[in-house]
């Protein structure tokens, strides 16, 4: 598999969906994650790991460690959309089983506040329990 398809590669990227997309927090791990209109079809993924977390060297195993959660689980993201995982201080002591758990946990969630938000809604009711219109000025 061919891990540049799947990167978010510019900050617009990162910022866009850190801004726009359904956030879920887990104790070492924030999902951020956004649908998008234009191609490509594959979901894409990026990381974010502060130097609060360690030195180069704690930091990029600490990316490494969540790229290769993220390849086990690609199939539970959704196609065109962006995932953003930002880790928090104290992952890089975290057990590769719990951070997977954190993780997974976290991208579920994320999704589901999307579905969610994504949702066409009801039409919206009174107090009273009647169906409102919106009426064109």
């Amino acid at each position: 598999m061919s891990w540049s398809r799947h990167r978010l590669h510019t900050a617009q990227q990162f910022r866009t969906a850190t801004r726009r997309g359904a956030r879920a927090a887990r104790s070492h791990v924030v999902a951020h994650l956004v649908l998008r209109t234009e191609e490509p079809q594959e979901a894409r993924v990026g990381f974010v790991v502060s130097t609060k977390v360690g030195n180069s060297v704690v930091r990029h195993r600490v990316a490494r460690r969540l790229r290769e959660i993220v390849r086990s689980h690609l199939t539970e993201i959704p196609e065109r959309s962006d995932l953003v995982l930002r880790t928090l201080p104290g992952v890089q002591d975290v057990p590769f089983a719990d951070l997977e758990e954190q993780v997974t946990g976290a991208i579920a969630s994320a999704r589901r506040k999307l579905e969610k938000r994504s949702a066409p809604r009801a039409s919206e009711s009174t107090a009273s329990g009647t169906p409102t219109t919106a009426v064109a000025p």
